[in-house]
């Protein structure tokens, strides 16, 4: 009787990398090693008189350091054609399937970011250029009605912006029918009957489980399932989706992601004594409310005011059980920041300096902690928390229901 076969190693992947990476990468690596024996002659004495030499190495260091940080990401990176390669076939079976005529035009295929959020973004990109061809462009006939060009065309772009990768889904259809969409909404009671909601609002609606403004249910759409899942998976590599629309002219989904899940791009907030990371990708700005911007629902909630729309006000030493030494409002500040379409505003004494950290996972380190999304160290091995905006707006927003609702 043969033996057993033995049970293989799950395959953790491969990249496949350009060798002009991996020479500059053994060119960084020999530099840092000159630069160490540089500083390793201080190690045992070092007159006054070497500090100068001392800086200058030290400043070396910190170049080599960067670039090695920088070579070591770039290997990782993988052009965006990866997963745009795949589109081309879609869009020519699924327009056939539909009886639909559609120009499928792409640009900015070579654009690098991260194998991991590359492999992450691939699926929700596919399910929204699917919702363009099913609900955004339309049959040729109704474009021929509407004065438009039989052929519909649907736009893949991708680009850098801000540190950030930019990835657009963008189609010249209908658009979102926002008094459908509203009707809909209303008619499931996912928004009161008086609410006054706008467009921003209204728009975000096909994000929440189970909505569809499919009249029938297909193997392409009218399930209730998928934009949900599309923000939920964009939103847990720190990623953001907004979307602009205009009825009979388009809709446009754009979606900022971070180049790499290692390293964060952060604004550092001290509350009371602890030291909070927020992404900066989730930052809108930083307020410092009057007592007329703030206001409350059954003494419960508190709100701020802004631009036309109120917001909830989120004290941050509360949730994270931190000692505070001042608890009035207008003597801090308020960053203002978004995430799944909803916004808040979060109460911290100080605005400390911008930098990349280093995320380190709670999950595999401790455990889970809700409103966390990890932690970094600090140079002087102080360790500072990762806020995780999401999950923070949720779990407070849902709180918040049930206090109201208990006073009322």
């Amino acid at each position: 009787m043969a033996a057993p076969a033995a049970r293989m190693a799950p395959d953790a992947g491969s990249i496949r990398v350009g060798t002009e990476k991996v020479d500059a990468l053994i060119n960084l690596v020999g530099e840092l090693v000159i630069t160490q024996s540089m500083l390793s002659r201080f190690a045992d004495h070092c007159d006054p008189e070497d500090l100068e030499a001392l800086r200058r190495g030290l400043i070396h260091l910190s170049r080599n350091t960067r670039e090695l940080q920088e070579s070591v990401l770039k290997i990782r990176m993988l052009p965006i054609s990866f997963s745009f390669n795949r589109f081309p076939r879609l869009v020519h079976e699924l327009s056939r399937k539909l009886g639909k005529k559609v120009e499928l035009k792409m640009n900015g295929e070579q654009t690098e970011l991260d194998k991991t959020v590359l492999e992450k973004i691939a699926d929700p990109l596919v399910h929204l250029a699917r919702n363009a061809l099913d609900h955004g462009l339309e049959t040729p006939e109704r474009r021929a009605a509407a004065g438009k060009c039989e052929t519909g065309t649907l736009e893949l772009n991708a680009y850098h912006e801000g540190g950030s990768i930019i990835i657009e889904v963008k189609d010249d259809g209908a658009g979102i029918n926002k008094s459908r969409v509203l009707a809909k909404a209303r008619a499931r009671g996912l928004v009161e009957p008086d609410a006054n909601l706008s467009d921003d609002q209204i728009h975000n609606l096909i994000f929440l489980p189970g909505f569809s403004t499919a009249e029938t249910v297909s193997d392409v759409s009218g399930r209730g399932v998928g934009m949900d899942v599309v923000r939920r998976n964009i939103n847990d590599i720190g990623g953001h989706v907004h979307i602009t629309s205009a009825e009979g002219a388009g809709t446009a989904i754009r979606i900022r992601l971070p180049l790499t899940l290692a390293i964060l791009e952060g604004q550092m907030l001290r509350v009371g004594r602890e030291i909070y990371v927020v992404s900066l990708i989730s930052i809108i700005e930083t307020v410092q409310p009057t007592r007329e911007e703030i206001s409350s629902v059954v003494g419960q909630m508190e709100l701020l005011r802004h631009r036309g729309d109120y917001l909830p006000i989120i004290r941050l030493h509360e949730l994270f059980d931190v000692d505070q030494e001042r608890t009035d409002l207008t003597e801090g500040l308020l960053v203002v920041v978004e995430a799944d379409g909803q916004r808040a505003a979060l109460v911290v004494n100080e605005l400390l300096a911008q930098q990349q950290v280093v995320i380190k996972s709670l999950d595999t380190n401790f455990k889970h902690v809700q409103g966390l999304a990890g932690a970094t160290i600090h140079g002087d091995g102080t360790v500072a928390l990762i806020i995780d905006v999401p999950g923070v707006i949720r779990n407070f927003v849902r709180q918040q229901a049930g206090r109201v609702g208990r006073a009322a």
